[in-house]
């Protein structure tokens, strides 16, 4: 058993690891504080090939393995989590749909200018009535006369109006099966189709530096030629890109972990009380090698899930457990690096404190803590 990352992983982790210090790092509580998208990093996260890391090279990727873009975003997020989830859904939500289930034509068109950073793209599954029920979808796609016509809502969709999003990809209702089902498939829809509109971006408690709207269509037609994927089969469709996308999800909650961590135990070392620095106190060390031991059992959890998705190996299961664990581990991670730090730790002075707001989406969003444990239990067999 190799736990040893390639010279090509060791490669990526240390220049996300630069680029995250020297670029992100400094600009996170401005953007943060002026909930402002970061055009430029996202730019520079295109020029390092960052954007389309995990894609083949005849589509505009680098060709890197999911181990290396797991690290990635683990290193983005380490400096700032709107950041890291910009990357992390631009590819794992944005591009993939396009690289798994689009036509040759659809891949040239689409994912060829995601994969080099061009542009980015929304994935719109969740509804103001269907969240953890994604099949209570009840967006609807008509079939007239060549075209369909959308009408619906989608909520929660990031990176869906930035200046430079191309569109979002979504589910519809196209019809009902032999058991009176939903039939429910995937649409492509560019940014500027006529009755297609983007509100205002929400006002959130972390993640402010993120895009994240609700999307409306009103009588939306879009070419027949824009359903991705085979008609039908888009709720299966989007279950496989939500599989992926936990490995993206846990390795930005172990990213932000790593964050807090490095911030407790620094002002640990420099904090001083009853005349020596906190770091002393064996009630700190404690609570900074509790945290070591989660980040480290995360990280092995999500590594394993990636390697398992590189190899073609069955990984539904150990994605969930990571997203899981992860997920609460920065919890509790972030929670401690706030308690070190005192009165300090409530103030947005310090990075903790943003942490802290940003940690919670990460056991919502990609399936809530209560979904995956019961996804886990389905794949368990009970």
């Amino acid at each position: 058993m190799d736990f040893d990352l390639s010279d090509e992983q060791r490669a990526i982790q240390t220049l996300c690891r630069e680029f995250a210090r020297d670029e992100v790092k400094p600009r996170a509580e401005e953007m943060d504080r002026d909930a402002a998208f970061p055009y430029d990093l996202v730019k520079m996260m295109a020029d390092l090939g960052l954007m389309g890391l995990p894609f083949p090279e005849k589509y505009g990727g680098a060709g890197a393995d999911t181990v290396s873009y797991a690290l990635a975003v683990m290193e983005i997020a380490r400096a700032d989590a709107s950041t890291g989830i910009t990357l992390a859904a631009h590819v794992s939500l944005g591009a993939t749909p396009f690289y798994l289930f689009g036509t040759e034509a659809q891949k040239e068109k689409y994912l060829v200018p995601l994969a080099r950073g061009e542009m980015l793209w929304g994935f719109g599954l969740t509804e103001p009535q269907a969240g953890s029920d994604a099949g209570g979808t009840r967006t609807r796609a008509d079939l007239r006369d060549g075209a369909w016509t959308i009408n619906g809502t989608k909520a929660f969709i990031t990176n869906s109006g930035t200046d430079i999003t191309g569109g979002t990809t979504i589910t519809a209702v196209t019809g009902t099966d032999a058991k009176g089902r939903s039939e429910i498939s995937n649409f492509i829809v560019p940014q500027a189709t006529p009755g297609f509109t983007r509100a205002k971006k929400y006002r959130k408690m972390g993640w402010r530096a993120s895009d994240t709207r609700e999307l409306s269509f009103a009588d939306a037609a879009i070419p027949e030629d824009h359903l991705l994927g085979e008609r039908g089969k888009g709720l299966k469709q989007f279950l496989t890109i939500l599989d992926g996308g936990r490995i993206s999800v846990a390795a930005l909650s172990v990213g932000l972990a790593m964050g807090a961590y490095d911030e407790a135990l620094q002002y640990a070392k420099d904090r001083h009380q009853f005349g020596q620095p906190i770091s002393k106190f064996q009630a700190i060390q404690f609570k900074l090698a509790d945290m070591l031991m989660e980040i480290e059992h995360a990280k092995l959890m999500v590594l394993k899930a990636a390697w398992e998705k590189d190899n073609k190996r069955p990984y539904e299961m150990t994605a969930s457990l990571a997203k899981l664990y992860s997920g609460e581990v920065s919890r509790r991670v972030v929670n401690e690096a706030v308690q070190i730090h005192g009165g300090y730790g409530f103030m947005d002075e310090y990075p903790v404190s943003r942490m802290y707001r940003d940690q919670k989406i990460n056991e919502i969003g990609e399936g809530t803590n209560e979904v995956q444990r019961l996804v886990i239990a389905r794949l368990m067999g009970l």
